[in-house]
C-alpha cells in the first residue's frame, strides 16, 4: 500500500502530501488531452492522499483552473477539503498561444489573482506564486503585492517560482516564502549548485517539477519518436535529434536499475527526487490514472546507498544533452542566471 507521509513546505508553508499532481498536462501543454480521464486523475489522486494540486492562470489561458474547479465541486465533500491549490501567475499569452513576457507589477498580481479565484471556484489559494520574474518589477513589488492579499485572506502562503539565490533572499526580506517550484530530476540538477543550499538556509522548501523531464525519464518515449505541434516536447532541445538519441541511452541504463529492483523506470526517476530530503515535493504530471498509480508506486521505492550511488553513475549530473527549455525561454528563467 502506497503511503503518503506528509512534508511541509519550508518553515512557514503548508503541510502537503509527499507528492503533488501537476495538472499543467491536463490542457494540452503536451497535446490533446481527455477531460473527463483527467477529471478521473485527479479524483484518484486526491482519494490516493494527494493534497497539493498545483496549476497556472495561463496553462491553456484558464482551462486548467476550470479543470480543477470542476473536478473538485465534483470530488467528495472530504477530498475537497484536503485539497491545496499552487498557482502560478504572471505569465503574459496571445490568442496565437505566443508567449509575450510576464507581469509581476502589484496592480497586475490583484487582478490575475481575482480571476484565478473565480475561475478555481474557491475564496483563497493556498499558495500563489509569480511563474516568472518580471525584469522590470523588484521582486520586492511582486511578493509585497502578495502578501497583502494574505493580509485579506485571498492567499495563504506566497510561493516563488525559478529564480535565482539572489531572488530568493530578497524576497524572503521582504515577506514568509513558503516555497521555490523549480524543475529538478535526475538530468536536471541546477538547483543543487546555489539555489537549494540558498533555500535550506532561509528554511524555505522546494515543489519540484519536471521530475520525469516531460516524460523523457518515464521510460515511454522511443527513438524517432514524434510530438504534435502543440507538444512542449516538439520544441524541446532535448527531444531533438541526436540529444533525443544520447538521452535514451540514460534512461536505458537507469532501467537496467529499475529492472533490478522490480519497479518501472519512471518510479526509480521519481524515487530519487523523493530522496533528496524531505523539504522537496516532486509534482509528477500524470493525465491518466494509469501513469498515477504508476508515480504513486515511487513511494514504496526505497534507495540504499548502493542504489544511490548506482544511480549516480549510471546518469550522473549534467550527463543530459541540450538544455531543459528552448533559448528564448532560457533566457527568461533567474534561475540559470
Amino acid at each position: 500500500m502506497t503511503t503518503q507521509t506528509p512534508r511541509t513546505l519550508g518553515t512557514t508553508g503548508p503541510q502537503v502530501s509527499a507528492l503533488g499532481l501537476g495538472c499543467m498536462g491536463m490542457s494540452g501543454a503536451y497535446g490533446e488531452s481527455d477531460r473527463a480521464e483527467s477529471i478521473a486523475t485527479v479524483h484518484a489522486a486526491l482519494e490516493a492522499g494527494v493534497t497539493l494540486l498545483d496549476t497556472g492562470d495561463f496553462y491553456g489561458m484558464g482551462h486548467n483552473e476550470l479543470l480543477i474547479a470542476e473536478a473538485l465541486r465534483t470530488a467528495p465533500a472530504a477530498l475537497r477539503e484536503n485539497a491545496l491549490t499552487s498557482v502560478k501567475f504572471g505569465a503574459l499569452r496571445g490568442p496565437d498561444d505566443s508567449w509575450n513576457g510576464f507581469d509581476g507589477r502589484p496592480a497586475a498580481v490583484k487582478n490575475f489573482a481575482a480571476y484565478s479565484l473565480q475561475r478555481l471556484g474557491v475564496d483563497h489559494i493556498d499558495v500563489y506564486r509569480p511563474a516568472r520574474l518580471d525584469p522590470d518589477v523588484p521582486i520586492e513589488e511582486t511578493v509585497g503585492a502578495i502578501a497583502e492579499l494574505v493580509e485579506k485572506g485571498y492567499v495563504r502562503h506566497i510561493g516563488l517560482s525559478e529564480v535565482g539565490a539572489d531572488t530568493i533572499r530578497r524576497a524572503a526580506a521582504t515577506a514568509p516564502i513558503a516555497d521555490l517550484q523549480i524543475e529538478y530530476a535526475l538530468i536536471s540538477r541546477g538547483p543543487e549548485r546555489e539555489i537549494l543550499p540558498t533555500l535550506r538556509e532561509l528554511g524555505i522548501g522546494v515543489t519540484a517539477y519536471g521530475v520525469l523531464s516531460r516524460g523523457l525519464l518515464s521510460g515511454h518515449v522511443a527513438a524517432g519518436q514524434g510530438f504534435a505541434a502543440n507538444d512542449f516536447r516538439a520544441h524541446s532541445p532535448r527531444f531533438q535529434g541526436d540529444n533525443l538519441q544520447h538521452n535514451l541511452t540514460l534512461v536505458e541504463a537507469l532501467r537496467k536499475i529499475a529492472e533490478q529492483k522490480d519497479v518501472s523506470v519512471a518510479q526509480i526517476a521519481i524515487a530519487w527526487v523523493v530522496s533528496r530530503g524531505e523539504d522537496i515535493v516532486p509534482l509528477i504530471g500524470a493525465r491518466t490514472r494509469e501513469r498515477l498509480d504508476e508515480a504513486l508506486g515511487a513511494l514504496d521505492v526505497t534507495l540504499d546507498a548502493a542504489d544511490l550511488a548506482a544511480i549516480e553513475a549510471a546518469v550522473p549530473a549534467d550527463a543530459a544533452a541540450g538544455e531543459r527549455y528552448a533559448p528564448a525561454q532560457m533566457a527568461m528563467l533567474d534561475s540559470e542566471r
